[in-house]
């Protein structure tokens, strides 16, 4: 599955437009990940725990939206749009979505 953000693939034609796809994944950040990640954050460290919870967040996502491709019968979801929330000032949503598509 070849996931993009752009509306083509170069060198390939897209032969047919299969609609919207998107995954969600919302995680919550546990309280003693959130206190370490405030106190570096304001000693100016990065915060590793944040980083890794919302590259899982996004992997995640993206693995979602790629599924729902593949059951529509596409190889490739273009223009994708990843979008980050915070839900309750807790737990982070990514949402992931795109144009399924099949190319030749």
């Amino acid at each position: 599955m070849l996931l993009t953000t752009t509306n083509s693939v170069e060198g390939r034609r897209i032969i047919q437009y299969y609609g919207i796809v998107s995954g969600e994944a919302i995680i919550g950040a546990n309280v003693f990940r959130d206190f370490f990640a405030g106190i570096r954050d304001i000693v100016g460290g990065r915060s590793m725990a944040y980083e890794k919870v919302l590259r899982e967040a996004k992997d995640n996502a993206l693995q979602e939206m790629s599924e729902a491709a593949e059951r529509m019968g596409a190889n490739a979801v273009v223009g994708i749009d990843l979008d980050y929330e915070t839900v309750n000032g807790s737990m982070l949503m990514v949402t992931a979505s795109g144009t399924a598509v099949r190319l030749e």
